[in-house]
């Protein structure tokens, strides 16, 4: 619409300076045969009928002698009609104007009946050609913004997805930790309340001032793994798979088989690790397990280091892998992964870092606070 209005505005004030000049309808006939444009998107069948018919009227009043617009007007109207209506709409629209201004042209004697070999501006051949490239462009350009959004929704309706399913990774991650932790904290617990009852049983006979301390150990373990049980049932069902329960012991279970997936392993354990608490290590051992399954699947035979070290304060985890193989081709994964480490961690108050590394792997790093982890 600028542009066809800016050549009729600058055509009009051209005419204005003709010798002999022309009469001001004249003028502002020529320059209202783009006004319709304002409307194109609303209505652009209507423009292309009001601007075909304002040509036509120019043409046969001619109001401005040697003065003609011949297609060049119309064409903006072809295109917005072809941008903004079906191609069925555009075709016919298009057609009909075309009919139109080549039986006016002829009529009035001011352009050539069509020639295949002849491209004469003035001529009904060069109308057709100058209507078919402006459909062809605004079909294109209507084709360019479906696609875009159809490309929009596609990716809002993605974006929907991932949060789904990231919502329900953390759901599942949580339930399977609560599990784990019911497993290996319950299994303790019910181990107190039977050395309190069997102490209770050995002092029965002599009672002393701790019988009623050793009594309350037993009363307090019994409700407390009634609690934990009733509130981890609220998270999720424990599902038992009869597998022992893994510890930092069984790491070179995962050295062996990364090395035997074409991987290069350089691991260092703290032997203070062996200590800690059962749920702790477990929790460190499945991320130790995660991330290399992350480095087999997104950069193939590469190398491994992993590091496990123990201080007064936390327990520290550290798995970092080389560039991938230029002949590797990543696996695609879900992401449920990393999600699963961030929430093991976070169970025990600690934080996890994932990022690349400065040679091109990648870095996982987490730290086990052991306050909390006992």
């Amino acid at each position: 619409a600028a542009l066809g209005g800016g050549l009729s505005l600058l055509d009009a004030a051209a005419l204005l300076g003709r010798d002999p000049a022309p009469s001001p309808a004249g003028v502002l006939l020529w320059a209202a045969q783009t006004v319709p444009l304002l409307w194109r998107r609303r209505f652009p069948r209507t423009v292309l009928a009001a601007m075909t018919g304002l040509f036509a009227l120019f043409e046969t009043l001619d109001p401005v002698p040697g003065k003609t617009p011949g297609p060049y007007f119309l064409i903006f109207g072809v295109y917005a009609v072809a941008r903004f209506r079906p191609l069925r709409d555009a075709l016919t629209a298009t057609a009909l104007s075309l009919a139109a201004a080549t039986a006016v042209e002829l009529v009035t004697g001011r352009a050539e009946p069509p020639r295949p070999d002849s491209l004469n501006p003035d001529s009904a051949t060069a109308f057709a050609a100058y209507f078919a490239v402006a459909l062809l462009l605004g079909c294109g350009r209507r084709r360019i913004e479906a696609d875009a959004l159809r490309l929009r929704d596609l990716n809002e309706r993605l974006r929907a997805e991932r949060e789904t399913n990231a919502r329900q990774a953390v759901v599942a991650e949580r339930a399977r930790i609560a599990g784990e932790l019911h497993d290996v904290v319950a299994h303790h617990v019910s181990a107190i309340a039977v050395q309190a009852r069997s102490t209770e049983d050995v002092l029965a006979d002599d009672p002393g001032p701790g019988l009623r301390g050793v009594t309350r150990i037993a009363e307090t373990a019994d409700t407390a793994l009634v609690e934990m049980r009733r509130i981890l049932g609220l998270l999720a069902v424990a599902g038992d798979d009869g597998a022992a329960e893994p510890s930092l012991a069984h790491l070179d279970r995962l050295v062996q088989a990364a090395e035997a997936a074409g991987c290069r392993v350089w691991a260092s354990v703290d032997v203070r690790a062996g200590e800690l608490p059962a749920a702790l290590q477990a929790s460190a051992y499945r991320v130790v397990r995660e991330a290399i399954t992350n480095v087999l699947k997104h950069a193939g035979r590469t190398g491994i280091r992993v590091v496990v070290a123990c201080d007064a304060s936390a327990l520290r985890v550290e798995i970092e892998n080389g560039p991938p193989g230029e002949d590797h081709r990543p696996v695609p994964g879900s992401g449920r992964g990393l999600v699963g480490m961030r929430e093991r961690v976070a169970a025990f108050g600690g934080v996890l870092e994932a990022g690349p590394a400065p040679d091109g792997g990648w870095r996982i790093a987490a730290a086990f606070p052991l306050e909390e982890g006992r």
